[in-house]
């Protein structure tokens, strides 16, 4: 699986004329799935099993979680290995450091929009996606990850596209911040650091 993830001001998705998503400050993730992709691929991109609990209106820590004054911070499960809730793209305002909150942390909104075109790739001049997902299935397993993203954050702060839809993506990005994250082989990477350890 591969995300693009871009740091922005507001995105939103049209279809047909119609506003369909938006989202204030946060990040537009764009996700393309590889037609090998497998649940741990979902899992990794969202972060699943950093889930958080919304208690009395604020975000609490949950198990594994630590805090640090007034902000509450994530560990960085699989060590050095980041996942789009967890990365840090954020400036703490308080303490002045450009790079030090995710989009938990803040609060802010995640907007996810389906992109096969990830994985095109060139013959010759023509694109060619047949190392994407076919829609079929990949119409479910997009669907599982959205619902990945909102267990592991807040429903009402992860919004979506529609899938297969010629879609119109409108973003203001903040930076320019752009990163992306590929599952395949940060996993790999984290399976060779565990195998190091004693």
């Amino acid at each position: 699986m591969r995300a693009i993830i871009q740091r922005v001001v507001s995105a939103g998705v049209e279809v047909e004329g119609r506003l369909v998503s938006e989202i204030g400050p946060g990040l537009l993730v764009l996700v393309g799935i590889h037609e090998s992709d497998v649940e741990a691929d979902a899992d990794y991109i969202s972060g699943a099993e950093g889930l958080r609990a919304r208690i009395g209106g604020r975000l609490e820590a949950a198990a594994g979680w630590t805090q640090s004054g007034d902000v509450d911070e994530a560990p960085a499960d699989g060590g050095s290995c980041r996942k789009v809730l967890n990365m840090r793209l954020f400036p703490n305002e308080k303490s002045g450091k450009a790079w030090d909150l995710n989009v938990m942390q803040r609060n802010f909104g995640v907007l996810l929009v389906s992109q096969f075109t990830l994985y095109g790739i060139l013959k010759g001049n023509k694109p060619d996606f047949h190392v994407a997902m076919p829609s079929d299935k990949a119409k479910a397993f997009y669907a599982s990850l959205v619902e990945k993203f909102q267990k592991s954050y807040t429903a009402d702060a992860v919004k979506d596209g529609v899938f297969g839809a010629m879609m119109k993506v409108n973003l203001a990005n903040d930076g320019p911040v752009t990163m992306q994250l590929d599952s395949s082989q940060s996993r790999s990477y984290c399976e060779t650091v565990d195998d190091r350890k004693p």
